[in-house]
């Protein structure tokens, strides 16, 4: 066996093993995102019937509700962090079509790698300004201001948690930019 042909047969197995170890990644951050998901859901049926527990509880039976409002808060926003990977997965943010229409395919390609990366650098800084916000709120003992005063650690761990989930997302999306095949280049 020649060494060219030894060093192609190593590249290609290194090529494949990287490829593996990134469909195992890419499966295992899949199965976080569906169990999120329904973590998700759940906590926003919570967060309606939380609201219309207040209403029924403050208009027909006179009862103060001062939790209601925080409470559903905390449920819709960890939803909507804890979400964002899952809706990364299926590049399903905002996107500017036209641009990608009318560029040349190799152009369009390279734009999008830049944009993954962007978006990754944007919300890997994110997340770490979320995991310090929380760790204050922690440190501190922060409560919001209201007299239901529900700890802070809860919205900022959910927060970091999920903003951490959509870096990662966004890191595992950034590979398969560099494992094209020449053929379809």
């Amino acid at each position: 066996m020649n060494h060219a042909l030894k060093l192609e047969t190593e590249v290609k197995q290194l090529k494949n093993a990287n490829i593996g170890r990134l469909a195992r990644l890419t499966r295992l951050m899949t199965r976080v995102n569906e169990k999120i998901m329904t973590v998700a859901t759940v906590a926003l049926l919570a967060a309606a019937l939380v609201l219309t527990l207040g209403v029924l509880l403050r208009y027909f039976l006179k009862v103060p509700t001062d939790w209601q409002d925080e409470t559903a808060v905390f449920l819709i926003v960890g939803s909507i962090f804890m979400c964002g990977a899952y809706v990364q997965s299926l590049r399903g943010h905002v996107g500017i079509e036209a641009v990608a229409a009318i560029l040349p395919t190799a152009v369009n390609r390279v734009r999008a790698l830049l944009v993954d990366i962007a978006s990754l650098a944007f919300c890997a800084f994110f997340s770490w300004k979320c995991w310090t916000l929380l760790y204050e709120a922690v440190h501190d003992g922060q409560v919001t201001g209201s007299s239901f005063a529900p700890p802070l650690w809860i919205p900022y761990g959910l927060m970091a948690t999920g903003m951490t989930l959509l870096a990662l997302q966004l890191l595992l999306q950034i590979p398969p930019h560099f494992m094209l095949k020449k053929d379809d280049q």
